[in-house]
């Protein structure tokens, strides 16, 4: 049945364990969405993150409904340089070289671009089709790491699904706070984008069996960000 799950202690515990790790999965998927509305108009930011946001549900629990297409996903499709390259690495691989060239483009703009008020208020703003688009498209990447992990880890898929549905509640109520947190600090934002850079690496790694631990990146974001943090503080502390 459906609902058998309920009475079950170990389908509990993986519904808590696979909500913690869906947010901990989804802090990238937070940066990314962070970055590309702070270029949208003020107006549209909000309602461009819980539209990306959930877009992200809807691709990871269509993807868990259709687990017998996942699983062929891991399937060699080619051998490239002697390394097999099934159609996950080859997703991986493009949503890394996606990631990598935005976040290069982002930087670059950012450098570029006039500091001064003047010139700020008259930037380009992008378009809020084109924002969309380019997250639905590393939401599938983002996802389908994510929907394989969860697979591994849960015999029942309702509770995948309620894992992945209160996950994105939480990243929703979070997402506004966390991109108004970095549009308001360059540093951070830079130290954001750094970030990406670092997950698309990973992931191309990852599409070509080269396995980088999470848990390696996850600390170095939090230590970096940690001191980008006593920064902020020590900033602040001379100017008052």
């Amino acid at each position: 049945m459906l609902l058998d799950w309920i009475q079950d202690p170990s389908a509990w515990m993986a519904l808590a364990t696979l909500t913690l790790l869906e947010i901990v999965l989804g802090i990238d998927n937070i940066i990314f969405i962070s970055i590309l509305v702070g270029r949208l108009p003020a107006a549209q930011r909000q309602r461009a993150r819980l539209l990306g946001l959930a877009g992200a549900m809807l691709t990871r629990i269509a993807l868990l409904l259709s687990l017998a297409w996942v699983m062929r996903l891991t399937s060699p499709l080619f051998t490239l340089a002697g390394e097999a390259i099934s159609g996950r690495d080859l997703i991986l691989l493009l949503g890394g070289l996606f990631l990598l060239a935005k976040s290069t483009h982002e930087i670059h703009h950012s450098l570029e671009e006039p500091h001064d008020e003047a010139a700020q208020s008259v930037k380009p703003h992008s378009g809020f089709l084109v924002t969309l688009v380019q997250i639905a498209l590393l939401d599938i990447v983002f996802s389908l790491d994510s929907v394989i992990t969860a697979v591994g880890m849960a015999d029942h898929v309702p509770v995948m699904v309620l894992a992945i549905v209160i996950a994105v509640g939480i990243m929703m109520f979070a997402a506004r706070p966390i991109g108004d947190f970095v549009e308001h600090h360059p540093t951070i934002k830079m130290l954001a984008l750094a970030f990406l850079i670092l997950i698309g690496v990973a992931l191309m790694a990852e599409g070509l069996d080269l396995h980088i631990p999470k848990g390696y990146i996850y600390f170095a974001m939090a230590f970096s960000l940690g001191v980008e943090m006593l920064n902020l503080r020590l900033r602040k502390a001379k100017v008052s």
